[in-house]
């Protein structure tokens, strides 16, 4: 008999502004181990980022080795999965608002810290190709998805296939206008969908109702310190009813309401996958958003949609960076 071939394991990371999630899974996607995540510290610089990157990638692989017996040399390589726009050819972030980083050579740092291969893509992009691979939308032919998170990142498949652009910049939902003299966006621009329904932005207009002296629960919450309160917070003063919070969740459910229209009447997918944090709100954010989907978009584009939470709670952009180094470089081989 032919000697059995050995499983092949890849590594993804998800590179956030708040914080890096990285881990293992076999060639196949059967599975998951070794997830961990810790803070970016973003403030810290570039290099300090990519530091920590690399010795959460070793440890990473020395967990798996423990669990799985496997060696060094049965690691393929290094999916990354980082917020954008992206040069994916030459590996390199061109700009990211909430890093603070310009022309960065992510990749190729990696690739010199742990001396593996190294794949890039835009988290987002990683995100729903993590949801259509193992998650939500497996099965499903033309898919949006939507994280939601320090800043909002789409992804877009169609036809099966992940689609990038002419420049790499296609999916890029968070900084699509939504209110064109609105609030002022990370990215310089006005009435971003990220500047209303990320979650600082969402943290941010809680703040601003409480200022007027609305009563709430959240005040408790945070000791009175408006400058404590998260997108989280507001997510679980919404479950126990509280009406500031049940208002911020609301008008977060139409700002994204709109933004989702908008991508059903100019795409027609068969689902939509929202990920990230928002998606602990529950039927207090999802019940309002589809309503102002079906309000606002053609009908046969929303009866042939579902807009569903994402499944792979926390590890989207692993799995996502996994599948991209799989398709971008094993598959290619």
């Amino acid at each position: 008999m032919p000697p059995r071939k050995r499983q092949r394991y890849i590594i993804g990371v998800d590179l956030g502004g708040t914080n890096i999630v990285a881990g293992a899974m076999p060639e196949d996607g059967s599975r998951e181990i070794a997830m961990r995540s810790e803070p970016t510290h973003a403030q810290q610089g570039a290099d300090a980022v990519v530091d920590r990157i690399a010795r959460m990638i070793d440890t990473v692989i020395a967990e798996t080795i423990a669990e799985t017996n496997a060696k060094r040399e049965d690691f393929a390589g290094v999916g990354i999965g980082s917020p954008g726009p992206l040069d994916r050819e030459r590996g390199i972030v061109i700009v990211t608002p909430n890093l603070g980083w310009r022309n960065f050579p992510l990749r190729d740092e990696v690739v010199k810290r742990v001396g593996l291969p190294a794949s890039l893509d835009n988290d987002a992009n990683c995100a729903t190709l993590g949801e259509w691979w193992c998650g939500a939308a497996k099965g499903a032919r033309h898919v949006i998805g939507i994280t939601i998170g320090t800043g909002i990142g789409g992804g877009l498949i169609l036809d099966g296939r992940l689609f990038h652009g002419a420049s790499d910049v296609a999916g890029e939902i968070g900084h699509t206008t939504i209110d064109s003299t609105g609030r002022r966006c990370n990215c310089g621009n006005y009435g971003c969908l990220e500047a209303y329904a990320s979650g600082p932005a969402i943290a941010e207009r809680a703040r601003e109702a409480l200022a007027g002296g609305e009563p709430s629960i959240l005040l408790k919450m945070v000791g009175d310190d408006l400058g404590k309160i998260t997108a989280q917070l507001v997510y679980d003063a919404a479950k126990k009813d509280d009406d500031v919070a049940r208002q911020v969740v609301r008008e977060t459910a139409n700002f994204l309401g709109a933004g989702v229209a908008n991508l059903l009447n100019i795409f027609n997918p068969d689902v939509v996958v929202i990920a990230g944090g928002v998606t602990q709100a529950g039927a207090p954010l999802f019940e309002p958003l589809r309503a102002e989907v079906r309000r606002r978009a053609f009908r046969p584009a929303v009866e042939a949609c579902k807009i569903l939470p994402g499944t792979l709670r926390g590890s989207a952009g692993v799995v996502g960076a996994v599948a991209t180094f799989k398709q971008q470089v094993l598959d290619g081989m």
